[in-house]
């Protein structure tokens, strides 16, 4: 079915009559033609529904008008089946909620736009817990995971979802209503009359039919609806993919939930071996056996933390208690024998957090190659019997090999399920061409395996066509009839399992432009310098939508807001429409691409956090250079993006008296803060009544020089920090040398997209630093985001001045000057509790690990906070900011600011979290030089 070409009526009547949102505007479409497959189809509308009525209400008005629906929950399915090219229905918006739970039947009902984990945090304080968990779990939602028949790690303890769905409320495209469950009492005759009748008349068939596994996921499960089986409609629906009916409600099935976890990590000498040694810990009721090969694991990590081998297997036992979760695993451990080249019971729960991560980040890590070239789902996740896993993998390496392809397994290895990215080439005709032919033997092999062909995000677009390979024709043939049954005028998620496209049609690479068309400022050094590609990083697994704060930054303006725009996924899909150019038309000059960008922080925090190295920052600053090129920018680019010239300038005229006394005045500030664009509710920062860099701090007799950077805030605004920095690093024998003038590492000209500009002031401070840098001295940064800004803007925009690179190289944080150039100093006893903030910049590009070692080392005891104080330098200061600055600093900063410890040290390197926390009521907080100059003074170190 195709939708209607008069969309504006078709609005309209929705308009009409749904209470939910009806959005057919350009963003709202280009943010939903894709999901995290390779495929793209551009939808006519979307809709978010507020309750069942309005889907009802929203399906009546598609079929009179004859436009396709497509259910779309979390948007990270990976076949495909997510997108459509009609009406799309939002169930994330209004309808996520978890309705009920009861403990003693251990039962939920939830609504489809549920997240996953709010579902298990619902059920948590009952000591229960939702079994199914993939590695999305933190933004899939329940609706996606019925319609995909989702499953997870912990599937050889609990099941698929379909294992754990006990009814469902569900309307066909013609509005009928039904709740499916066991026997189809709830099932509108005339459908359950056409199904059985389906049903008796291919008993044998549907018996015979089906692959044994734990992991079928592929075709309808008509099985389910066998009398020997109950006629479980709701299992049979579950995995259905959108196709037969739209989800409005569902009762799921709740587990009991270990009271302690314990994970075994068991090493073999390749994927191959820990494949085949999977089967034989099943019967040690092991909660999950998983899978990962060495290439997928990040070097750092499997040096701390992995015992030796070539691939490892996860996995986790539980128990009442610690003791007898730990009791599990050891066993596990015993029963690996000597199969096992290594093995490490791990108890501590954050340690055990940081190996899942590298698990759950598996389906983004996999898209880059160690090379850095490009890999692809398609083939994420076939499965077979878990005793043919290990011979499956060896044939499936050298079908890899025969086709010059290269892809790291990994996965479900106790259910036989591989998930897998492959480095197709889906750029060029002859790339495509291959990578239908691969699909076609990979099927196969599969088959030949007695596999399926799908083992948990179903068959979408990306493997429907190829299930007459697995079922034989007949037995498709019975799944087209199915689908008439349910929807005879196919307006449901038409080209998905009945009737299927070809898998090698709409990829959502087709319009893309090729390598180096599209001229950028930025190098792109990690993309072949081809901005198409760095756009390309993102596929789609939505880490940047969790909705719940952890250890990581990304993405506080989604968190903020819940709109999908502010996401990273968000705004890197309006990236890619706009170089697509048939949605979003106008280019760099495109003003939804502007607004979703808006509300992006710069905090970075997708540079380290997303599983694929998305860098919004830098792709922010890419658009505003080339948006604004040759026309008037907003007032704050003026004001707060040229903010070093304007302080220089105050310095040079001795006016920081006379600046802060008109800032106290309250018509004279909001005047200047309305011309200057900066938020009415900010007070201005005061400017030190004099810069640092004339206060020459005290010249320390001896010791290895070091260089300690004059940046614009250190200088302008704090120069306390400096002078403290100063005085620790000669209490350390180092000796700081302060340039005789203010040097710029170029940030606000960046983050504003002045990147003239930008490449001007950095030509000027490598000049000024030229014989320092050429001497080999350290350069060590106070400011955080100016340390981040030389490391990483600084050479990706001047890749042609070798002294860039230098300079980047010799850049050192405070605490890291301290660590490798004063080893064996002693830092002061202070001695005191700690809260405050890491910087996200400091987080993202440079590591803290070094700031908790010397905090230790002074007694300063307890973690800051995580993620963004939201100020986010010339963000939080712009007019229109202010709500979701503030938000971003509830989040997390400001609770564990007032939650301190008595007599708390408020830490907080970054002058932007100190202003936050400072404005918010939070307190005075200090740079850790700061204290720890006060330490020695009260030491009586300082001479």
């Amino acid at each position: 079915m195709e939708p209607s070409n008069d969309t504006t009526d078709l609005a309209a009547a929705l308009r009409a009559a749904v209470r939910g949102t009806v959005d057919f505007g350009t963003a709202a479409r280009a943010l939903t033609t894709m999901d995290a497959s390779n495929y793209r189809r551009v939808p006519v509308g979307v809709v978010a529904p507020r309750d069942a009525g309005d889907v009802a209400a929203a399906l009546a008005v598609c079929a009179e008008h004859g436009a396709p629906v497509v259910a779309r929950g979390g948007g990270t399915s990976i076949a495909g089946q997510a997108t459509g090219t009609g009406v799309v229905l939002d169930f994330t918006r209004f309808m996520n909620g978890v309705l009920e739970v009861d403990p003693g039947a251990r039962t939920a009902v939830v609504q489809p736009g549920v997240v996953c984990d709010a579902l298990r945090a619902a059920a948590a304080p009952y000591g229960l817990t939702f079994g199914p968990d993939p590695s999305t779990h933190s933004r899939c939602t329940v609706g996606g995971m019925i319609g995909n028949n989702a499953c997870g790690s912990h599937s050889v303890a609990w099941g698929t979802t379909a294992d754990n769905v006990r009814a469902l409320e569900v309307l066909t495209y013609r509005g009928e209503s039904a709740r499916l469950e066991r026997g189809g009492v709830g099932v509108p005759e005339g459908l359950r009359r056409g199904v059985d009748a389906l049903v008796s008349g291919r008993l044998a068939l549907l018996r015979t039919g089906y692959p044994e596994l734990p992991r079928r996921i592929s075709g309808y499960a008509l099985d389910e609806l066998l009398p020997e089986k109950g006629r479980d409609w709701a299992r049979a629906f579950t995995g259905s993919e959108g196709t037969l009916g739209v989800l409005t409600a569902a009762t799921v099935r709740l587990v009991e939930a270990p009271g302690a976890r314990a994970l075994a990590v068991l090493g073999y000498a390749d994927e191959s071996a820990a494949a085949e040694a999977a089967p034989g810990l099943l019967g040690y009721g092991p909660l999950t056996v998983e899978g990962m090969a060495a290439d997928l694991v990040p070097s750092a990590v499997a040096r701390a933390a992995l015992p030796p081998g070539g691939a490892w297997l996860f996995v986790e036992a539980g128990g009442a208690d610690a003791g007898e979760a730990e009791s599990a695993a050891r066993a596990l451990v015993r029963a690996a024998g000597d199969a096992s080249t290594g093995a490490r019971v791990v108890t501590d729960a954050r340690e055990q957090r940081v190996l899942w991560r590298v698990r759950e980040d598996a389906s983004g890590t996999a898209t880059r190659m160690p090379d850095g070239g490009e890999a692809w789902p398609g083939w994420e996740d076939c499965a077979v019997p878990p005793e043919r896993l290990g011979g499956y993998l060896r044939e499936f390496r050298g079908l890899l090999r025969d086709h010059g392809l290269r892809g790291a397994p990994y996965g479900h290895f106790g259910d036989g399920c591989i998930h897998i990215r492959i480095d197709f080439d889906l750029l060029t005709r002859e790339g495509v061409g291959r990578f239908r032919e691969f699909s076609g033997e990979l099927a196969d092999l599969v088959v030949a395996h007695g596999g399926s062909l799908s083992g948990e995000h179903g068959d979408g677009l990306a493997r429907a066509e190829l299930l007459p390979r697995m079922y034989g024709s007949e037995l498709v043939g019975v799944f087209g009839e199915f689908k008439d049954l349910w929807d005879p005028d196919g307006g449901l998620n038409p080209g998905v399992l009945a009737r299927p496209a070809r898998l090698d049609e709409q990829l959502r690479f087709a319009g893309m432009p090729e390598k180096g068309a599209v001229p950028v400022a930025f190098a792109y050094p990690r993309d072949g310098g081809d901005f198409s590609a760095a756009v390309r990083r993102c596929v789609g697994v939505a880490k940047c939508r969790e909705t719940v704060a952890g250890a990581e930054v990304m993405c506080p303006s989604y968190r903020a807001t819940g709109e999908e725009m502010h996401s990273t996924r968000g705004r890197a899909r309006l990236l890619h429409e706009m170089l697509v150019g048939d949605v979003v038309t106008d280019g760099w000059r495109s003003a939804e691409v502007r607004d979703a960008l808006d509300l992006c922080l710069s905090c970075k925090g997708c540079r380290s956090d997303c599983p694929v190295g998305v860098d919004m920052a830098t792709y922010k600053a890419e658009f505003l250079h080339q948006h604004y090129a040759g026309r008037l920018r907003p007032a704050a680019h003026y004001a707060l993006g040229r903010l070093p010239e304007w302080l220089r300038a105050a310095a040079a005229l001795r006016a920081a008296p006379v600046l802060n006394a008109g800032a106290r005045v309250g018509p004279f500030a909001a005047l200047a803060k309305r011309l200057a664009g900066v938020a009415p509710e900010r007070p201005v920062p005061p400017l030190a009544a004099r810069p640092f860099t004339r206060r020459r701090p005290r010249r320390a007799e001896g010791g290895r020089p070091v260089v300690l950077f004059p940046d614009t805030f250190t200088n302008y605004l704090s120069p306390e920090a400096g002078e403290a920095a100063a005085v620790v690093l000669a209490d350390a024998g180092l000796r700081p040398v302060v340039p005789p003038r203010a040097v710029c590492c170029g940030l606000t000209y960046v983050t504003t997209g002045q990147l003239g500009r930008a490449r001007a002031v950095m030509r000027r401070t490598l000049d000024r630093l030229a014989p320092a840098v050429d001497a080999g001295l350290p350069v060590t940064v106070l400011e955080p985001p100016c340390a981040a800004a030389l490391r990483t803007d600084l050479p990706e925009l001047l890749p042609d001045d070798p002294r860039a690179g230098r300079l980047a190289d010799g850049v050192r944080t405070f605490a890291e000057t301290l660590e490798e150039y004063a080893p064996g100093w002693e830092p002061p006893r202070v001695d005191r509790p700690v809260a405050g903030q890491t910087h996200c910049h400091q987080h993202a590009v440079l590591g803290d690990a070094a700031d908790r070692r010397l905090r230790e080392r002074a007694g300063l005891a307890g973690d800051l906070a995580a993620g963004c104080c939201g100020l986010a330098g010339n963000f939080g200061f712009e007019r229109g900011h202010y709500e979701v600055s503030v938000a971003c600093a509830e989040e997390v900063l400001l609770p564990s600011v007032r939650s301190a410890a008595p007599g708390a040290v408020l830490l907080a390197d970054g002058y932007s979290c100190r202003t936050q926390i400072g404005q918010l009521g939070g307190g005075r907080a200090r740079h850790l030089a700061e204290v720890l100059a006060e330490g020695l003074a009260e030491a009586g170190r300082v001479r």
